[in-house]
């Protein structure tokens, strides 16, 4: 038989269900062996689905804004045209079930990230060194012998199909220079680059309504689990007093140069975990598992719900300029759901930062797999009694670190803060070296 099932992919560890974002191919379509026919969203960020098959999509089960679990079957794909009826028939009499069989075939797609294309003053989708097209456009543009960084892709969030291939091939010249991205943050109401035919738009944010019980999305869900994951671990907490007047000082030096109050916060734990490597390291039933780099996440909320911690990987070797660009990248494509994998679930220690709300200082919870998460609140002035007996003023911030009682102890937790206010507070000048 050559009907071929679609399954709902597992595209992150924790991922159970997934949501179909938008169907790329419609009933009918002809595709190619790797070429992306869905957008699905994880608990994590929005996936092309490419097929194992070529042929026909000849029926959609599951339609785009609804949820299947992971290995249900989504979609029936047909290897020629007459057997599109038949696979039509399949599904209407029950053929495809909407959950997972006891033993379910391999699943029939790979996942990829679909990077937002940004324009950029030469017009192409080039972002950070990566090109995203479709293997069959790569594939075509070889053979037509097309630049693919010419294009500016009409795929979902700018991704090059085989039809942008040919449209330049027909046309036999290069596309004008696509306009240049504006540098205002993008709000998520709002496409990442100038809306493509098949971009999907970004979720909606639901308004609360009395009485009304609004569903959690995939982000939420994923939140909740991984909560609940920690109730198990047992932790402790040690807060910490750090004046910032150096460091204050510094950050309005260098903030023209496009470095963030984040980054800096980061390289000085970076540095300071250097000294400590416990705080670096996490608990497994093998023993404590000491990481080669120092890999910090931050925490970031979603506007339409959930939260999502951006790594900022090797954060204390990274200078500090590189360190901050590579911030607002992750940010901007975290808020988009466009992050890779490895660019959130590689984090090593954790920062929470509320202090730009004005909070003074709150408690974070321990995310699983780590050992220390640190909760960092506003800096404010202070009346504090100086060494030489006199009243003076001072910015002054409360940190807060929950870590992981298993393999850290109490005194592990306050030397590495002890460490980390000395750093803050008399040499903030070495995080530009």
């Amino acid at each position: 038989m050559s009907i071929h099932e679609v399954f709902m992919p597992a595209l992150s560890s924790t991922m159970t269900e997934g949501k179909i974002v938008s169907w790329v191919k419609s009933p009918g379509d002809k595709v190619e062996k790797g070429e992306t026919v869905v957008v699905v969203e994880s608990d994590k960020a929005d996936m092309d689905v490419e097929t194992f098959y070529e042929g026909f999509l000849a029926h959609i089960i599951v339609e785009a804004g609804e949820t299947a679990p992971v290995g249900s079957a989504i979609a029936f794909i047909a290897e020629t045209e007459a057997e599109i009826e038949q696979a039509k028939s399949q599904a209407n009499s029950g053929g495809a079930a909407a959950t997972p069989t006891s033993s379910p075939e391999p699943v029939a797609a790979t996942a990829s990230v679909a990077t937002p294309a940004l324009a950029s003053q030469n017009g192409s989708n080039h972002k950070e060194g990566r090109l995203v097209a479709s293997p069959r456009a790569r594939k075509l543009a070889k053979e037509l012998k097309v630049d693919l960084t010419t294009l500016q892709g009409s795929g979902p969030h700018g991704r090059i199909v085989a039809e942008d291939v040919e449209a330049l091939s027909n046309k036999g010249k290069q596309p004008a220079p696509a306009p240049v991205a504006p540098a205002a943050p993008v709000p998520t109401s709002a496409p990442v680059a100038p809306p493509a035919p098949r971009t999907p738009a970004p979720a909606p944010v639901v308004a609360a309504v009395p009485g009304q019980t609004v569903p959690l999305t995939t982000f939420q869900n994923a939140v909740v689990r991984n909560m609940v994951a920690t109730i198990s671990v047992p932790v402790f907490r040690v807060g910490y007093t750090i004046t910032t007047d150096g460091l204050d000082k510094l950050y309005k030096q260098i903030k023209s140069k496009g470095v963030t109050m984040t980054a800096l916060l980061a390289k000085a734990v970076a540095v300071t975990l250097q000294k400590h490597p416990l705080l670096n390291a996490s608990y497994s039933e093998q023993g404590i598992v000491y990481h080669s780099d120092i890999n910090i996440s931050v925490a970031v909320a979603m506007d339409d719900g959930g939260l999502i911690t951006p790594v900022l990987q090797n954060a204390d070797t990274v200078d500090i300029y590189s360190l901050s660009r590579t911030w607002k990248s992750l940010v901007e494509r975290a808020r988009t759901k466009q992050l890779q994998p490895q660019e959130y679930n590689s984090g090593t220690f954790t920062l929470s930062n509320l202090g730009m709300f004005g909070v003074d200082k709150f408690d974070a919870i321990l995310p699983p797999g780590q050992g220390s998460i640190l909760a960092i609140g506003a800096s404010r002035p202070q009346v504090v009694a100086t060494p030489d007996g006199l009243f003076g003023v001072r910015q002054q911030m409360q940190v807060n670190i929950t870590s992981d009682h298993r393999i850290i102890y109490g005194a592990h937790a306050a030397a590495f803060l002890q460490d980390l206010a000395k750093l803050i507070e008399t040499n903030p000048q070495s995080l530009t070296l």
